[in-house]
């Protein structure tokens, strides 16, 4: 009965373990995601922000 017990609390403790490391890869790798993608967007041309010479600011 002790082993059965046993295992199952591997089982969790392991399960609960790599949950975690899952979770310590996917969320430094949406930070940086989200970082690249913001430096993508601010360094883009586009024609709404540039301002024209007859133009007033």
């Amino acid at each position: 009965m002790g082993s059965k017990i046993a295992k199952a609390a591997f089982l969790v403790t392991a399960m609960m373990f790599f949950a975690i490391l899952a979770l310590d890869i996917a969320i430094p790798t949406l930070v940086l995601c989200t970082m690249a993608l913001s430096t993508w967007l601010v360094s883009l041309d586009l024609p709404v922000a540039r301002k024209h010479g007859g133009e007033a600011a």
